[in-house]
């Protein structure tokens, strides 16, 4: 919708703009308005409360989107969607046209906390895309949701098994592991200890963990023994 992109050039910001662009080389740097992520979901916010949900629909149906602020923006949009069905709808339209890291990241949508168990089945098959940000998506789903009270190791199997070149995916593969060491460090340490996983997630996730506050010290001195060349 042309009235969206309008208030966003609005809000745009030229030095936001060229320092986010160094962190997304993945896309276009004149696709970067540089509004700020804060500036954005209170943007969202007024939209999800004063546009009709056609509008909302209209707006969400315009793919592929201009700006990476637009994006976000869908982003934001899905994440509100109260109705469990109708937001896994929403992400299959959208998750092909993600192509970033930062838009794939900050959509959590609600809904998913009171689903988990329906939510499962849709993340093994965003896992087995072929597409980045998709399978990024679903691990990063595994790894909000299933961690905790509802941890299984057939979670950390999973996320072990899949097999990407792709940076994008391999980041998060290591974001996963060094949460599980953080939340679940007996049923995890075995797959570092086994060399599970590919060497650079393996010495990634052995970093993040050591980085984490929420690693204890004596293990952090474990996971130390474990790096790979």
């Amino acid at each position: 919708m042309q009235e969206i992109t309008e208030q966003l050039i609005v809000m745009k910001d030229e030095v936001y703009k060229n320092f986010h662009g160094k962190l997304m080389p993945t896309i276009n740097p004149d696709s970067i308005l540089g509004v700020r992520v804060p500036l954005l979901r209170k943007f969202s916010n007024q939209l999800n409360k004063n546009l009709s949900k056609e509008e909302i629909e209209r707006f969400m149906s315009e793919l592929p989107h201009r700006y990476y602020e637009e994006n976000n923006i869908h982003a934001f949009l899905i994440e509100k969607i109260n109705d469990y069905d109708e937001c896994i709808a929403a992400l299959d339209n959208f998750l092909p046209y993600v192509d970033n890291w930062a838009t794939c990241d900050m959509m959590n949508p609600k809904i998913f906390k009171k689903n988990t168990r329906k939510l499962f089945d849709k993340i093994e098959e965003w896992m087995s895309s072929s597409h980045v940000y998709t399978i990024r998506f679903g691990i990063g789903m595994l790894m909000r949701f299933y961690l905790d009270d509802d941890f299984s190791t057939q979670y950390l199997d999973m996320t072990a098994n899949v097999v990407s070149d792709e940076y994008y995916v391999n980041m998060m593969k290591a974001w996963f592991f060094a949460t599980a060491l953080a939340k679940q460090y007996e049923a995890t340490l075995p797959y570092i200890q086994h060399n599970r996983l590919d060497i650079w997630s393996h010495n990634k996730a052995i970093q993040k963990a050591i980085e984490s506050f929420r690693v204890p010290k004596e293990h952090k001195e474990e996971l130390r023994r474990y790096k790979r060349k």
